[in-house]
């Protein structure tokens, strides 16, 4: 079973794209534009949608996740209710992927030493998606 965040950035969704790519590496798997869908005639297309991304896919690490600019009609930007966590390969390339996220976002908790990781943050990104960035622990819990 593979479960996967699907996000929607109503209008944003190619800038986000290129944020993701810079920020984290990402890999673009796949982008399909409005425009590449088959008429529909009982619901026609407004002209603007065109050029929006109906449906991308992209790699990071080796996780997938898939975005899209959604509906385009509403003015509410904001994630609520989860989180998109991410757990870097070391404590240097979490805290750059921390830093790269934070730029032109909101910080929520500053990257540091917390008693499960040793780097651990929360932020919004610029497009107000909620991250939580973590290093690997440099030793498993005792059980």
């Amino acid at each position: 079973m593979l479960i996967q965040p699907y996000l929607f950035y109503n209008g944003t969704c190619d800038e986000a794209i290129a944020f993701y790519r810079e920020a984290l590496g990402a890999k673009e798997l796949m982008k399909m534009r409005f425009k590449e869908a088959p008429p529909d005639p009982a619901r026609p297309m407004p002209p603007e949608f065109a050029e929006k991304i109906m449906h991308a896919t992209l790699q990071i690490g080796d996780a997938e996740i898939m975005l899209s600019d959604g509906g385009c009609m509403t003015k509410e930007d904001k994630f609520r209710g989860f989180g998109v966590s991410l757990t870097a390969p070391d404590i240097a390339t979490a805290e750059r992927y921390f830093n790269a996220l934070a730029n032109g976002g909101q910080v929520t908790m500053p990257f540091q030493k917390t008693f499960w990781s040793p780097g651990f943050g929360m932020l919004a990104d610029r497009f107000g998606v909620p991250w939580m960035i973590s290093a690997p622990p440099l030793e498993s819990p005792a059980a």
